[in-house]
């Protein structure tokens, strides 16, 4: 969660407590990702690897799930990112935005939504591309993020990067939520 929605949060619950108010259920409704499969820090099945490259994997994207999307949300992004990759520089392993609001699910190895708009991976193309470290390194972190956002899916043009995606985002998030998974061979 921002540091700025956290520390407004924790306000606003001490000022509840203060005056005699439970707000505990106000931590449960914010929005949140998750996954029906692995939890945060667990570490990947092979099955989510790349299958190229002598990666051992099945290419399958992850399960994907969130809720409690604010008010005004149009629509939603996911990005996938290892910020372990290339010697530290990062490698960028889906990009998937334009999902539209009733969405609060990705299926595991499934198509994207109808409407979402794929952006461009590590390969230079769309579409989910799993993880490949190489042998012997220790565990990559990849981190999952979901963006709620204020504007329609279809306002974003094709194609977009992960770094121009959040150019694009820029005063349109709403609320975001992260994960963090590990991968090895």
């Amino acid at each position: 969660m921002h540091s700025f929605r956290r520390s407004t949060l924790l306000r606003f619950m001490t000022i509840c407590a203060g005056i005699g108010l439970s707000c505990a259920a106000l931590a449960d409704e914010r929005f949140t990702l998750s996954s029906p499969t692995f939890s945060d820090n667990a570490t990947l099945d092979s099955r989510h690897a790349a299958s190229a490259q002598d990666c051992g994997g099945g290419n399958v994207s992850l399960p994907l799930a969130w809720r409690n999307a604010p008010q005004g949300t149009k629509s939603f992004a996911v990005t996938i990112y290892d910020p372990d990759g290339a010697k530290g520089l990062g490698i960028v392993h889906w990009v998937l935005y334009g999902i539209p609001a009733s969405v609060t699910t990705l299926a595991e190895g499934g198509p994207p939504p109808a409407g979402s708009i794929g952006g461009i991976n590590r390969t230079g193309k769309n579409g989910y591309y799993g993880p490949c470290p190489p042998r012997g390194d220790a565990p990559h972190h990849y981190v999952v993020q979901a963006y709620a956002l204020d504007i329609a899916g279809d306002a974003m043009p094709a194609a977009l990067t992960r770094d121009t995606l959040i150019a694009a985002m820029k005063d349109h998030v709403l609320a975001s939520s992260s994960m963090v998974v590990r991968y090895a061979r």
